[in-house]
């Protein structure tokens, strides 16, 4: 078997490391049929990869040792006097390529053992989540629509009354859009507690994982107004069963179309850069300004380890410095 010409590159001597690579595109292109573009990458990766091992005489992908692929990866983020360093993106995407070549090789029986099975990609930087303000939250349900009646009965009118009932469950229980709208009307109940009436919410999470949030009154009315005013007419054109939010043809309300809903609203009230997932967003990091237990918050987003709420303590306090930096007069300095 012989390496076929590299086009990003001059030929190398087909050692038995060039060959296992050569088999292993082929094997990408007829079997996955990875797009050209993604095959140019790899192959450019393996390139520079063979060029790591043969300057430690490595040659054969049976002499390969973790510590040679440990080596390239930091190679990859540190840079050389050829190449600059690569993000953790880049460098993952590069390591995908080798961590490939090596299960291929001892699937095969090109080598015996898998040196990348225990070398992990860089952990890609953490990205905090995006929130708005209340304000900003504000304008998007007042752009929604009426939470009470309609000013009119026509079908724009209850639309819209669906519309701002939708918005006010994601941002008053920090639903994501799935969640919401594979609700059921039977997943929305009152319950009394200490003589008063409260609302709640059952959502469906991850994992098929149930949990139960409460539901504040401006939510609970725009509900009401909803279920009074709108969702009886949608359902008598459709079979939405016992979805709770319906579309305009009477069937359940798709995640995609929840995700038009909030464009439509978002564009009429000037807010940019808004996703259902934006709502979820600033309801944990509203909770926590306002004293909101972290624990309690991870509860209500139904996360499984509070770990992944604490990302959320790193808006606030981004959020104090900012407040911080603008308002202390020492702080300018």
């Amino acid at each position: 078997m012989s390496e076929r010409p590299d086009p990003a590159g001059p030929q190398e001597e087909p050692g038995p490391l060039a060959r296992v690579c050569s088999a292993f595109l082929d094997h990408l292109s007829a079997e996955r049929a990875l797009a050209a573009n993604t095959l140019m990458a790899y192959r450019r990766d393996l390139r520079r990869y063979r060029a790591h091992l043969a300057a430690r005489g490595v040659t054969s992908p049976d002499a390969v040792g973790p510590g040679d692929v440990g080596d390239f990866l930091r190679v990859l983020r540190e840079g050389d006097e050829d190449h600059p360093p690569l993000g953790a993106a880049s460098a993952g995407r590069a390591l995908a390529a080798v961590r490939g070549l090596h299960r291929f090789a001892a699937r095969e029986g090109w080598s015996r053992t898998d040196p990348a099975t225990d070398v992990s990609p860089p952990a890609p930087p953490m990205r905090l989540p995006k929130a708005v303000s209340l304000d900003s939250v504000e304008r998007l349900l007042d752009a929604a629509g009426p939470a009470g009646a309609p000013a009119s009965g026509d079908r724009a009118a209850l639309l819209a009354l669906r519309d701002r009932a939708l918005l006010e469950v994601l941002y008053g229980t920090g639903a994501r859009i799935s969640e919401a709208v594979g609700l059921d009307v039977d997943d929305v109940a009152d319950a009394v507690e200490d003589g008063e009436s409260v609302g709640l919410v059952r959502f469906r999470g991850k994992g098929g994982r149930e949990r139960v949030v409460p539901l504040g009154s401006y939510a609970r009315r725009a509900l009401s107004g909803y279920l009074v005013r709108t969702r009886p007419s949608l359902a008598a054109s459709g079979r939405g069963g016992p979805a709770l939010f319906l579309n305009a043809r009477g069937g359940r309300l798709t995640r995609q179309g929840g995700w038009g809903v909030l464009t439509a609203v978002a564009e009429r009230a000037g807010v940019e850069g808004v996703s259902p997932h934006t709502l979820r967003h600033s309801f944990a990091t509203h909770l926590l300004d306002g004293g909101a237990d972290i624990r309690v918050v991870q509860e209500l987003l139904g996360h499984s380890s509070v770990t992944t709420t604490q990302v959320y303590t790193l808006v606030t306090v981004e959020h104090l410095r900012e407040v911080y930096a603008s308002s202390h007069p020492r702080a300018r300095r």
